[in-house]
């Protein structure tokens, strides 16, 4: 083992962000334990680190208590989409408050530096823009989205608390929307929908009259915005904002994604969620300044790498099926299953 090699934990490792991070991390290296209990991470995510001696993968759910030791945790661990949280809406808020008391409990047992991945959801439909971290957010507290939103603005109270009573070193980002290789095809959130769609000739759907703004932060930008993070000084806490600035309607997006595709899918309108926020976008001021952090990768660029990795995944589902992309197993997304020899069960 390396003299500066550090013991991490990632929670949610086999997910979108999180299995970029376990391969951050690695390259950095640093042993990784990524734990996930695949309800929406896919052991195909993660199936390229296994041969790596410093990587080691347990199947388990932060909502029941884990004993490690470690030197830094990063809790991703969450279903991230709407699609996904809605699933299991009980099960959603317990991961987010039951796991974050007991990663918060290891942390403390074992002295371990602690970064919470939590979410821009929690400023809610802004009536601030952009949002900063001091404006406290606008969230419907019983909605359809109250399990994740809610959830998350616990998670960080929780964090908080944790920090002033214990004094447990912290991190708190709040992420904005975030693409790039290894998202879920059916997770239901825009930059994977309409690519699906555009490259399977499926109507472009656009909920809502498409004039509602997001700011897309391609993946590398975001996890260079952790790494930074952890390496602050302990009294620099967050919350911090990480996401790109750069402000995109829906349509603009779906013009894009047309665009670089090819595709002759048509635009379709369907009527918005309820609680769907109407403008988001990251004031990273914060960020800039103690970071020295800002994303890098401009949207078409990101866009075509993501594009590219959509093709592969639906060239490999259309072998003999129709041409659709088949959904994973409800519940769990466990479509490789990793060599024994380096899983933790």
């Amino acid at each position: 083992m390396l003299v500066s090699q550090k013991r991490i934990l990632v929670t949610g490792g086999a997910g979108f962000l999180g299995s970029h991070l376990c391969e951050r991390l690695l390259n950095d290296g640093q042993e990784v334990i990524c734990v996930d209990n695949f309800f929406t991470g896919s052991r195909h995510n993660i199936f390229h680190l296994l041969d790596n001696p410093y990587f080691t993968v347990l199947e388990h759910d932060i909502t029941n208590p884990l004993h490690l030791q470690v030197d830094e945790i990063y809790n991703l661990a969450c279903p991230a989409s709407p699609v996904h949280y809605q699933l299991d809406p009980i099960h959603t808020t317990k991961t987010s408050v039951m796991g974050s008391i007991n990663m918060l409990g290891l942390a403390k047992r074992v002295g371990a530096k602690i970064l919470q991945a939590s979410t821009s959801e929690v400023y809610g439909d802004p009536e601030v823009h952009p949002q900063p971290e001091d404006y406290w957010g606008r969230v419907n507290p019983y909605g359809l989205r109250s399990c994740y939103d809610e959830g998350k603005r616990c998670a960080e109270a929780l964090f908080f608390d944790y920090y002033r009573s214990s004094k447990i070193e912290i991190k708190v980002a709040r992420i904005f929307n975030t693409y790039g290789p290894q998202m879920h095809p059916e997770d239901g959130r825009v930059v994977s929908n309409f690519i699906v769609q555009a490259l399977t000739g499926q109507p472009i759907t656009i909920y809502g009259s498409g004039t509602q703004s997001r700011s897309f932060c391609y993946v590398d930008d975001l996890i260079e915005g952790f790494i930074r993070f952890m390496t602050t000084p302990k009294d620099f806490t967050g919350p911090l904002n990480l996401g790109n600035p750069d402000e995109f309607t829906v349509s603009q997006l779906a013009e894009q994604i047309l665009e670089i595709t090819g595709s002759n899918s048509e635009i379709i309108y369907k009527p918005l969620p309820a609680d769907d926020p109407r403008q988001r976008q990251p004031d990273i001021t914060l960020a800039k300044k103690t970071l020295a952090w800002e994303p890098r990768v401009p949207l078409v660029t990101g866009l075509e790498v993501t594009i590219n990795y959509f093709k592969e995944l639906i060239r490999v589902a259309q072998k003999g099926q129709s041409p659709q992309i088949s959904k994973p197993p409800e519940g769990r997304t466990s479509d490789h299953k990793p060599p024994q020899r380096n899983t933790l069960m």
